[in-house]
């Protein structure tokens, strides 16, 4: 099996990666960074606000040492591609979206093996795993950024082609990232139902504060109710891909990425919700 994941999960994650590259033009990028205020909230909130979080869902529900080292590796991964997906079915920001995904992304190079070092000094032990920094850098350079890049390459001289795959391609992925989740779970299954009840309470607890502290930010950056909605989910979905390459990579099991599958589908499903209840709001206004 570990053979397959070794190649399935970082194809799926270039994949995934070149996608929202091809989501982003020169002219929303510009848009965006017009707003330097939102950007930063929403890229240096995240990084400052998911790391306590994570240690107080930690604290407060009692897990195994597998399913809160796979919590943390989560709270310390960039933003996950389909966060796209839910500003766009919410008609909600999703330039802003496309672009924090992206930066986040490219700036994941520096900032994952820095929140690893810093759960490490909080803890007071290690992180769960070893995963040198130089090493998940370059990891991190080949997965994340490089594809993100290449698809943002493709957009500026073949628009085209961008604009009539680019749908095509995000289905492609996404489907083949929950069918990879969803073997994850089969293979690991006795271990999904024996801890199912703490690992949904703790991946469900995590979305919902993650939400909260995105929306609050995106209020003191002085964001309307669409750029709102948009920053609430960029703080709470994070790559669930990336954190499986890396527990897979470095530890050799599909334990550690238990919580990272949990959590893709807890997220799905409370996004869903607040995208339904966006709509009928904005539709009220």
């Amino acid at each position: 099996m570990k053979p397959v994941l070794d190649v399935a999960i970082p194809a799926c994650a270039v994949l995934l990666m070149t996608v929202v590259g091809l989501d982003v033009s020169r002219a929303e990028l510009r848009r965006v960074l017009s707003r330097p205020r939102l950007l930063v909230a929403g890229l240096v909130g995240p990084l400052v606000l998911l790391p306590p979080i994570a240690l107080f869902v930690l604290r407060l529900v009692p897990m195994p040492a597998e399913i809160a080292a796979g919590m943390l590796l989560l709270a310390v991964c960039p933003v996950g591609g389909i966060s796209n997906v839910y500003s766009y079915l919410a008609r909600a920001a999703t330039a802003l979206s496309v672009t924090l995904t992206a930066a986040s992304c490219v700036a994941a190079v520096v900032t994952m093996p820095l929140l690893t070092r810093a759960f490490e000094l909080v803890l007071g032990r290690p992180f769960g795993f070893q995963a040198p920094a130089g090493t998940l850098a370059a990891q991190v350079l080949v997965l994340l950024v490089l594809p993100v890049a290449i698809g943002m390459t493709v957009r500026a001289r073949a628009p085209g082609f961008a604009a009539r795959h680019e749908a095509a391609l995000r289905r492609v992925a996404l489907s083949a990232l929950a069918l990879l989740l969803g073997f994850i779970l089969w293979s690991e299954w006795k271990r999904f139902v024996t801890n199912f009840a703490v690992t949904v309470a703790a991946s469900a607890l995590f979305v919902l504060l993650a939400m909260v502290a995105g929306a609050v930010v995106a209020q003191v950056a002085g964001a309307d109710a669409r750029e709102r909605f948009t920053l609430s989910v960029e703080f709470a979905t994070r790559n669930s891909a990336i954190a499986t390459v890396v527990a897979i990579t470095f530890l050799g099991d599909t334990r550690f990425a238990v919580f990272a599958t949990t959590y893709f589908f807890t997220e799905a499903a409370v996004a869903g919700v607040a995208i339904l209840m966006f709509r009928r709001s904005e539709a009220l206004v």
